[in-house]
């Protein structure tokens, strides 16, 4: 009887006990709060009446950047006045395409955003003048900045900058983010994006179903341009966000690979990695008043004024096909491929291949205002930890994590270092 007594007090006696906890808790956010306050109050009072309190000493700034890139162009302009050119007639793309491929529904392009205006106007312009159809380009603001851009609240010197009405005049589809994600999270988004309006993969589908092979990606210029099935990034747990950028890539492609879906490559187009941007985007709608020459967003300190620009002037500009010669639009693109060739040599450059990401350093006192040293200091930090962390995930530090570590999907977190 005791004991049974005893049990009735057991439940009472928790729920006074979590009370307790919360109230204690609670009275402790208090104190703090209060403690906080009373701080900024003494401190106010030393600023009216110095011998009240002794003021601590003030920071110590970091020194000013020594060299400061010129104000980024915008190389669409003409957006802003009047509607973007025709597509080459050529490069039109068929109606209900996907039909064509027995495809149930319109495959669509992701092309994630979060800073460099001038270069995603570009590659959205590159994807609609080579026959992406505009209707099928979701571009993916992942800038944090909430409703700024829609409300054109954000200069285009500001690194979250990104015009809203330009983009729907070219036709695309625009997607915000609830808030900033890191590149795995976003990868998350897109699978979520999938899931949520049904798209199994984003192209080449029918085909794979078909052939009955396990196929998890297929490269086009490697991941440049991705085709993603859903189903296998569903099947290894998606992105590691506690990777959250470079490396990252290795993390999901190896557990794939752990999991036998396949990453194949496939030639499509002429795609490439640049850092610069064409002056006038119109000349990838091949109009002839359009100078066919590229910009640096952030050209070199030491670099003459104009410099960088000539470097990037294909031969023969302006001229027309001669009589007997390849048609006109072809030798166009010819010269427009050369100038484009010359983008990615210069990338290759001894100052790094992210140059473009310091090229906007404006946005001071405008809604979400960060400081644009801080998002290049902080990206730095992040990208370190993830590689640690990458690193104690598998105890392997590279990619190859099959064959150079011998490692299973079931191995996450449980090997010791392989280089200790």
């Amino acid at each position: 009887m005791v004991a049974i007594q005893g049990r009735r007090y057991i439940i009472p006696g928790l729920i006074l006990a979590a009370l307790a906890v919360v109230l204690l808790s609670t009275d402790r956010s208090h104190v703090v709060i209060r403690e906080q306050v009373d701080k900024f109050k003494q401190y106010q009072q030393g600023k009216k009446d110095p011998a009240k309190e002794a003021k601590p000493p003030g920071p110590k700034y970091l020194p000013a950047p020594e060299y400061v890139p010129p104000p980024v162009v915008d190389p669409f302009i003409s957006l802003a006045t009047s509607p973007p050119p025709s597509i080459p007639r050529w490069n039109v793309p068929e109606k209900n395409l996907h039909k064509k491929y027995q495809l149930p529904y319109a495959p669509p392009l992701f092309i994630g955003f979060t800073r460099g205006w001038p270069l995603l106007v570009q590659a959205v312009v590159s994807y609609i003048t080579a026959g992406w159809p505009a209707s099928q380009i979701y571009v993916i603001e992942n800038t944090g900045t909430q409703w700024a851009n829609p409300r054109g609240r954000l200069s285009l010197q500001n690194p979250f900058y990104l015009n809203h009405n330009s983009l729907k005049s070219l036709g695309v589809n625009i997607i915000q983010t609830p808030v900033l994600l890191n590149f795995a999270q976003l990868q998350n988004f897109y699978m979520h994006l999938s899931q949520e309006r049904e798209w199994p993969c984003l192209a080449e589908l029918n085909a794979a179903l078909h052939s009955g092979e396990r196929w998890g990606t297929r490269f086009f210029a490697y991941d440049h341009l991705t085709l993603v099935n859903r189903a296998a990034y569903e099947d290894v747990g998606g992105w590691d966000t506690y990777i959250p950028y470079y490396i990252t890539d290795c993390d999901m492609h190896q557990r794939l690979l752990m999991h036998n879906w396949t990453l194949d490559a496939r030639d499509v187009g002429v795609i490439s990695d640049v850092n610069t941007v064409l002056k006038d985007l119109r000349a990838l709608y091949r109009e002839p008043a359009a100078e066919l020459d590229y910009r640096d967003p952030n050209p070199p300190e030491k670099t003459a004024p104009g410099a960088a620009e000539q470097d990037g002037k294909g031969s023969r500009d302006g001229e027309p096909a001669r009589e007997g010669g390849e048609p006109e639009h072809v030798e166009y693109w010819r010269r427009l491929q050369a100038v484009v060739d010359r983008m990615v040599e210069y990338k290759k450059g001894d100052r790094g291949r992210n140059t473009w990401q310091s090229s906007q350093r404006g946005g001071e006192g405008e809604p979400f205002y960060y400081s644009s040293r801080g998002v290049q200091r902080a990206f730095d930090m992040l990208t370190a930890v993830g590689g640690q962390i990458y690193e104690e995930k598998w105890g392997h530090k590279d990619c190859a994590l099959i064959e150079g570590g011998r490692l299973k999907l079931e191995d996450q977190w449980r090997v010791a270092h392989d280089w200790d």
